[in-house]
């Protein structure tokens, strides 16, 4: 099979031949149809994320079709839809995983990190963590949903009796959960790159009320602030955007340093709380919901040989919306 490997160095993938990997016992072995392109990819091709398992192949937003099942696998069969995210597999024994926490299991691997990806032809799953993708999704407009709208559903669930949301960088989380949140009836106030004027308008098309630079103070204080960005600076920028009792929820694996903040802008019950990772239950949820208000994804399709390019787009910040690798 074809596969994008990183090798750990240069910043780049480069093309390889493998040989097709065989299913284990609860594995499902996958045909690829679609991978989507991550800013969490970047972060470990770029050295943020450290200690990544070389050589390996990027990529946790993976949609394809089953053509093989382990001994053990229940529920997943030969031709089913699936998809693929970020979380891998965990220990399924820790007081995490018996409390409905596997995200937080310290044993926890993690696709296109630990375990190789969906930058290939082929690739092997945990059926436990994979999930069955509607009939009604083309597999280039599924692909996103696997981390941009999981970890996008994940960190907006944490803010349950919030009306007026600041999301912070509007890009392929921000443009998935926006939907569903306003298919739900919130109101949205969306910051982008000091400038991005294109952005800004992809934010008001899918129904934000207001848009404006991320340093930009919105005209009404809101309940909550969503930093989708992995710029620390903007944690006191959307404290001050935020009532007393607001939350302030930084959706990203990685951020830069959170600069010095005057408490008084915290005061006022105002919290900070981060998102790690997805559960099963995020993804079952997030999945229905995706269905019943028909979520549409914003997406430029990339051959596969094409990943760094995918990749630098993302890095400049070219991109409305995902960059989804196709391989048919």
């Amino acid at each position: 099979m074809k596969a994008m490997v990183f090798n750990g160095n240069d910043h780049k993938l480069e093309m390889t031949d493998m040989d097709t990997p065989v299913a284990g016992d609860k594995q499902v072995l996958i045909k690829i149809k679609a991978c989507a392109v991550c800013r969490t990819d970047l972060h470990i091709i770029d050295g943020e994320l450290k200690n990544p398992a070389l050589p390996l192949i990027p990529g946790h937003e993976i949609i394809g079709e089953v053509l093989d099942t382990g001994r053990d696998v229940k529920g997943l069969y030969k031709g089913d839809v699936i998809g693929v995210p970020w979380l891998g597999e965990t220990c399924e024994r820790c007081r995490y995983c018996l409390g409905g926490q596997e995200n937080l299991c310290d044993n926890a691997r993690f696709t296109g990190y630990d375990i190789n990806g969906g930058y290939a032809e082929f690739t092997l799953a945990n059926y436990k963590y994979c999930f069955k993708i509607p009939d009604n999704y083309e597999y280039i407009n599924a692909a996103p949903l696997m981390c941009a709208g999981l970890i996008g559903y994940r960190t907006y669930s944490m803010i349950p009796d919030s009306h007026i949301i600041g999301l912070y960088g509007f890009g392929a989380a921000a443009h998935i959960i926006a939907q569903v949140a306003i298919n739900q009836g919130k109101t949205l106030y969306a910051f982008t790159k000091p400038g991005d004027t294109k952005g800004q308008e992809f934010a008001k098309n899918l129904g934000c009320i207001w848009t404006g630079d991320s340093n930009t103070t919105p005209p009404v204080q809101m309940d909550a602030a969503i930093i989708f960005a992995p710029v620390g600076e903007l944690v006191p920028h959307a404290l001050r955007a935020v009532c007393k009792g607001g939350k302030v929820i930084c959706a990203g694996i990685h951020m830069s340093d959170i600069p010095q903040f005057p408490y008084e802008i915290l005061w006022g019950e105002r919290t900070i709380k981060s998102v790690a990772n997805l559960t099963r239950k995020d993804g079952e949820e997030f999945i229905n919901l995706a269905h019943k208000y028909q979520i549409k994804t914003e997406v430029k399709p990339f051959p596969l040989e094409d990943a760094n390019n995918a990749l630098n787009m993302l890095r400049e910040g070219k991109l409305n919306g995902a960059a989804v690798l196709v391989m048919d």
